[in-house]
C-alpha cells in the first residue's frame, strides 16, 4: 500500500493519509469511500468494491402489475454427475423486476446445507470450503426452497446446464419451471466483458466477492444482472430477451469423425456423455442448419436429430442446451 499513498499524497492531506493507515477518522468516512473516489479518479488505478451478500429485504412484497419474480440459484455438489452425486448446498436469492427489465426489489439471499451421507473429497472441500463436520446431520428446508423457486416466474443460474439437473433430481416438483443461464445465453463480449467466469465478470464490473459458496455466488450474479450494459439496458434485460424464446436443439448424431472441425467451427459443442455434436438454433434457422449438415456433414449417410426446446425444458438433463 505504500506506493499508493505516495502516489496520492499530493491529493490528500497528511491527516487523511494517517486516517487510512489507522489513525483518526476526521476526514475519511468510516468505509473509506472518500479515498476510493479519489484513487479511482487517478490514472492507473481502479477501485474494487466488495459485494454485500446480506443486502435485501427479509421477504419480497407482492408484485404489482407488470412485475415478475426471478429466483437466482446456485448449488454446491459432491461432484459433476447428478445421478451419482448429491447437492450439499443450495442458495436462492429472489428479485422483483419490472416490465422495463430493471430489478426493483431484492430479497436477502438464503442458503441451506445438506448431509450427502458420504465423505467429501479433498477437492470438493478445497473448492467449497466445506468439510464433513459442517454437513453432518444437515438437511435442506424443502418447504422454503419449493416456495421460493416454485413461486418464481423464472430461475436463473450461472451454469444452468449444471445446476438444473441437480435441482430437478432433488426437487422433482420443480422440474417444470423455466430456467435461464447467464453463462451460455449472454454474449458477454458484446456486452463489454472479457470472459464468462462469474468471478472474472464481477471483477470487470468493479466489484469482488468471496466465491465458491452458493450464497455469495447468487449475490454476485444478482449484482451483475442489475448492471447496465453499454446500450443502456440491464444485463437482466438482455438475458430475458434470449431465454424466453423457444429454440431447437440440433444433434449431429452419427456424424463422421472427419466432420468434427467443421462442426466445431460452426458452433457445435461435443456431448462427451452421449457422444455427439450439438447446437441450439432459432426456429427460423432450423431449415438452413439441417441443409448445411446434409451438404457438409452427412452427404446422404445419415440425418441429424432436432428437438424442440422451451424455457421449461431447456437445460434438463435429457435436453441440455
Amino acid at each position: 500500500m505504500a506506493s499508493i499513498f505516495e502516489r496520492i499524497h499530493h491529493r490528500l492531506t497528511r491527516s487523511q493519509v494517517n486516517n487510512v493507515r489507522g489513525g483518526s477518522s476526521e476526514s475519511v468516512g468510516p468505509n473509506g469511500e472518500d479515498l476510493a473516489l479519489r484513487l479511482s479518479s487517478m490514472p492507473g488505478y481502479r477501485v474494487l468494491r466488495e459485494i454485500d451478500a446480506n443486502v435485501g429485504v427479509e421477504r419480497l412484497r407482492a408484485t404489482a402489475a407488470g412485475e415478475r419474480i426471478a429466483a437466482v440459484v446456485d448449488t454446491e455438489t459432491t461432484g459433476l454427475d447428478p445421478i451419482k452425486d448429491r447437492m450439499i448446498e443450495i442458495a436462492v436469492q429472489r428479485v422483483i423486476f419490472d416490465d422495463g427489465q430493471h430489478i426493483v426489489e431484492i430479497e436477502r439471499a438464503r442458503s441451506w446445507l445438506e448431509d450427502p451421507q458420504r465423505p467429501l473429497t479433498s477437492e470438493i472441500s478445497q473448492l467449497t470450503g466445506l468439510i464433513d463436520r459442517d454437513l453432518f446431520g444437515q438437511r435442506f428446508d424443502d418447504e422454503a426452497i419449493l416456495e421460493m423457486i416454485g413461486g418464481s416466474h423464472i430461475v436463473i443460474a450461472h451454469n444452468a446446464a449444471f445446476d438444473r439437473p441437480f435441482v430437478d433430481r432433488r426437487f422433482p416438483s420443480l422440474s417444470d419451471v423455466s430456467w435461464a443461464c447467464s453463462l451460455s445465453q449472454l454474449d458477454w463480449r458484446n456486452l463489454g466483458y472479457d470472459g464468462r467466469a462469474l468471478g472474472h465478470l464481477v471483477l470487470q464490473s468493479g466489484r469482488f466477492f468471496d466465491g465458491h459458496r452458493a450464497g455469495n455466488d447468487v449475490s454476485a450474479l444478482v449484482t451483475l444482472l442489475e448492471t447496465m450494459a453499454p446500450d443502456g439496458r440491464t444485463i437482466l434485460g438482455h438475458l430475458l430477451d434470449r431465454c424466453e424464446r423457444d429454440s431447437h436443439r440440433i444433434e449431429a448424431v452419427g456424424a463422421p469423425f472427419e466432420a468434427k472441425d467443421g462442426l466445431k467451427g460452426r458452433g457445435y459443442r461435443w456431448d462427451a456423455a452421449r457422444r455427439f455434436w450439438w447446437r441450439e438454433v432459432e426456429p427460423s434457422e432450423l431449415c438452413s442448419e439441417e441443409n448445411w449438415l446434409e451438404r457438409n456433414v452427412y452427404r446422404g449417410r445419415g440425418h441429424p436429430r432436432s428437438i424442440p426446446i422451451t424455457p421449461r425444458t431447456r437445460f434438463k438433463r435429457d435436453s441440455q442446451t
